[in-house]
């Protein structure tokens, strides 16, 4: 039986400053505030999907910032969606693809929205779409970026005494190498026994440096490193990988499901960072998955710092993973200061625990989002420093 046609009506594209609970700092940026990128997709039947492009640090980090997603959706995505069948997602994201390049976290925002109205009207959960859950909680580790040491170990004791992460991720990479090192060695020997403790270096450090910290690292304990080099350096990423002193995962590297097959092709990491956005939509992070799968690479969850929408939309399709060695860190969510949705997701046992009503699971407290809108005419106020 053919499905009959549902126009879409409407794609709305909004953009919402949440201050986050305390400086998040990175090799790249300091973030003091998180803009959420949230896209709406009315459809005719009355149901309408939600997605979420965020980023981290905009432009400090990517090619892509709040304010060029929301352009490029209102500006291009819309109009051609606008009368597109909504009960056919695969249809208007290759339409999207084909016509035009780039904008992975802008295209993974809509494609979120499609398939969240797509499951809804099936009355599922969205990760049935992606061949079903087989899990109804993933790990999430806690980062802890307040580039302090002692405060740094007094948020980690808090957030495990609470149940809440047992793996703590430290950002490192924007002071002297010596200081990052001694600063994690630090957190690692206090934790002992309690957490695990690895090491995301966003880029910063040259193959040399990862070689002389990651000596130190095998010998405290610290169990990944993510993304230490440039991600163009992918030579220097897989004799990292080669060394074998501490596992190393990829990130920046993996812009979808070429990079993927070109870094499995050669061995080049140990462990691959899953994005939603990062693979350009929940379908192309589906097939970065596959692609480590075969070349048995490990998984790990990833995200963007990203609010409800996407952390939730991430967790659907990880949920559907055969394998998650390393958990995810899907705690976007827990770094805000505002709540956007009527019932908060829920951390427990270290974990996220998955809805189980169709869609994404999920239901936004509208007014509020309305409250935190940013007024595009006066533009952002200031997110890092």
């Amino acid at each position: 039986m053919i499905a009959t046609p549902v126009m879409i009506e409407s794609v709305e594209t909004i953009l919402v400053d949440v201050p986050t609970i305390r400086p998040h700092r990175l090799s790249v940026a300091t973030m003091n505030h998180q803009t959420l990128v949230l896209v709406r997709i009315r459809c005719a039947d009355g149901v309408s999907g939600v997605g979420e492009g965020t980023t981290i640090g905009g432009l400090a980090y990517g090619e892509e910032s709040p304010e060029s997603i929301k352009v490029n959706i209102d500006t291009y995505f819309a109009p051609l969606l606008k009368g597109m069948d909504a009960t056919r997602p695969g249809v208007a994201m290759t339409k999207l693809r084909t016509l035009y390049q780039g904008n992975r976290f802008a295209k993974s925002a809509v494609e979120t929205a499609l398939f969240d109205a797509q499951a809804q009207r099936l009355g599922v959960p969205l990760s049935e779409l992606f061949g079903g859950r087989v899990r109804d909680a993933v790990d999430v580790a806690w980062t802890l970026a307040s580039g302090d040491t002692q405060r740094d170990i007094e948020e980690a004791e808090r957030v495990f005494e609470a149940k809440r992460h047992r793996v703590f991720k430290l950002k490192i990479g924007a002071r002297a190498l010596a200081d990052d090192v001694a600063h994690v060695v630090a957190i690692r020997n206090a934790l002992a026994g309690r957490g695990e403790v690895r090491v995301d270096v966003n880029q910063a450090w040259t193959e040399t440096e990862t070689i002389w910290a990651a000596r130190r690292f095998a010998d405290a304990g610290v169990a990944l490193i993510e993304q230490p080099v440039a991600a163009e350096n992918r030579a220097g990423l897989k004799r990292l990988t080669d060394l074998a002193h501490v596992p190393i995962m990829a990130d920046e590297a993996l812009h979808g499901p070429a990079d993927a097959f070109a870094i499995a092709s050669e061995r080049g990491a140990n462990v691959f960072a899953v994005k939603i956005a990062q693979s350009g939509g929940l379908t192309g992070a589906a097939h970065v998955a596959a692609i480590a799968a075969a070349a048995d690479i490990d998984l790990y969850g990833g995200t963007m710092l990203e609010g409800a929408v996407g952390t939730i939309a991430s967790a659907q399709l990880f949920s559907t993973f055969g394998e998650l060695k390393w958990g995810t860190e899907l705690f976007g969510p827990l770094l805000l200061t505002e709540e956007i949705l009527t019932e908060p997701l829920r951390y427990e046992n270290f974990s996220l625990q998955l809805p189980e009503g169709p869609g994404l699971g999920i239901v936004l407290d509208w007014s509020k989002i309305e409250r935190l809108r940013r007024d595009t005419s006066r533009g952002a106020s200031v997110a890092m420093s």
